[in-house]
C-alpha cells in the first residue's frame, strides 16, 4: 500500500497564487502511476482540474487552463499544482489521486480560499 498526502494549501486574495504538492510514499511511485488533481465544493461533485500520466503527458479542465501548471519530480516522489491567477471560484478542496489502471488512492485534500 501506499499513501498521498496534500500540502501547500491556504487562503490567497483573488488573483493570487498557490502551489499545491502531493507527495507519494510507500508503494505508490508517482513515475510510474497517473496523478490527478480533483477539487470539491460542498454540494457539488469532485472535478479532475489537471493530470499528468506516467508517460509526462499533461492534461487541463478548461476552467483552469493556462492559469494551473501540473509537474512532478521522480526524485522527490511528489507531484507539484502550481496555481496562479487564482479566482474565488477556485475555492475548493483539493485532492490529488494516484493510479495505473484507474484510481487507487486519494490524499485526504488541502483546503484553497480564494478572496475577492
Amino acid at each position: 500500500q501506499g499513501q498521498l498526502v496534500e500540502s501547500g494549501g491556504g487562503s490567497v486574495q483573488a488573483g493570487g497564487s498557490l502551489r499545491l504538492s502531493c507527495a507519494a510514499s510507500g508503494r505508490i511511485f508517482v513515475r510510474a502511476n497517473d496523478v490527478g488533481w480533483h477539487r470539491q465544493v460542498p454540494g457539488k461533485q469532485r472535478e479532475l482540474v489537471a493530470s499528468i500520466t506516467s508517460g509526462g503527458s499533461t492534461g487541463y479542465a478548461d476552467s483552469v487552463k493556462g492559469r494551473f501548471t501540473i509537474s512532478r519530480d521522480n526524485a522527490e516522489n511528489t507531484v507539484y499544482l502550481q496555481m496562479t491567477s487564482l479566482k474565488p471560484d477556485d475555492t475548493a478542496v483539493y485532492y490529488c489521486s494516484a493510479g495505473r489502471y484507474g484510481i487507487v488512492a486519494w490524499g485526504k485534500g488541502t483546503l484553497v480560499t480564494v478572496s475577492s
